[in-house]
């Protein structure tokens, strides 16, 4: 944990100057590292329990002069709908985060907008070694899609069903080197030895994150979808994550989810459930139209359910068990 802790806080470049707004649950390790992380650099905690009155928040942020904001991207679709947030002054603001997978390119576009001073890091990782990868804010431009290089002291690669390492730009599963990496599951000895195996030196263990990744040649990443959301429809693999990004690509769409349905002829179905933005009046019709505009046709949702809300967790992460 001190190993993650002092790896996040080197890039994020934390200090004692620094004020950290946390509205995500300690019982969330994104949300308990923003703690462990202001202990260990001298930094103030500011504490909310949630992002639930978005107007209360902002007031906030001006009123202590928080200078790091970490989100995930339900906080940051919820700003979308707050149209008086040009009156609020964030300059304070120096930093923002977010993890889990990339950021839509809508998003980006928001917090930029929104936080002109603040650097921007897309992140992604996992509980079983808490992060992964982060972007460096100056590539966010020339790599907007992708989640990163692996953080200070820790080394990744990509393998193949076989488990030889694969070359650039080649989808394969992601394993993990590095102090970060769980011991294993408590009690369950064979969930652990699924994930972890042998690494390079005597008696080292490396984690097999069980995601689809790919890296480009410059050693960056981009994450696919994880293996047990892949939806294998008309014989081919479909990640929900890249029809997602499309889905949120479409004017008046807040956010997005797909996921796989039995079906008898394809073996499994693609679905989308959306959210729209407030005021914006548009049908399963439209939605599929430029879905064909801008996807393959095996990946083109057989069904779009336009929905109010899409189902949360209490750190903030959707349920897809709920949808599926």
């Amino acid at each position: 944990m001190m190993t993650a802790c002092t790896s996040i806080a080197s890039y994020l470049e934390l200090g004692e100057d620094d004020v950290i707004l946390n509205v995500l649950p300690l019982a969330f390790d994104y949300g308990l590292y923003q703690m462990i992380m202001a202990f260990r650099t001298g930094a103030r905690l500011v504490l909310e329990r949630s992002f639930a009155f978005p107007a209360q928040i902002l007031a906030i942020i001006e009123r202590e002069r928080v200078t790091g904001f970490p989100g995930v991207p339900t906080i940051f679709a919820a700003l979308s709908d707050l149209r008086t947030l040009k009156a609020n002054d964030f300059a304070s603001i120096r930093y923002v985060t977010n993890t889990a997978a990339a950021l839509p390119l809508k998003h980006i576009r928001l917090l930029q907008e929104l936080f002109a001073a603040a650097r921007i890091y897309s992140m992604y990782g996992l509980t079983e070694c808490k992060r992964c990868t982060y972007l460096p804010p100056d590539d966010l431009a020339r790599k907007p899609l992708s989640v990163g290089i692996a953080i200070p002291n820790t080394e990744m690669w990509i393998v193949d069903e076989d488990d030889r390492r694969v070359g650039p730009n080649v989808v394969g599963q992601l394993v993990i080197r590095g102090a970060t990496v769980m011991k294993g599951y408590w009690g369950k000895p064979e969930a652990t030895a699924k994930k972890l195996k042998p690494g390079p030196l005597p008696g080292e263990q490396v984690l097999y994150t069980g995601d689809y990744c790919r890296m480009d040649e410059e050693g960056y990443l981009y994450f696919v979808g994880r293996s047990d959301e892949i939806i294998k429809s008309r014989g081919e693999k479909v990640a929900p994550r890249e029809v997602e990004n499309v889905l949120m690509e479409i004017p008046g769409v807040r956010e997005a989810a797909v996921v796989g349905v039995p079906d008898d002829l394809l073996g499994q179905a693609v679905k989308a459930f959306v959210v729209m933005e407030q005021g914006t009046i548009m049908g399963e019709k439209q939605l599929r139209m430029e879905c064909q505009k801008r996807l393959e046709n095996f990946m083109i949702p057989k069904s779009i359910q336009i929905v109010s809300s899409l189902p949360m967790t209490d750190t903030g992460k959707l349920k897809k068990m709920a949808l599926s």
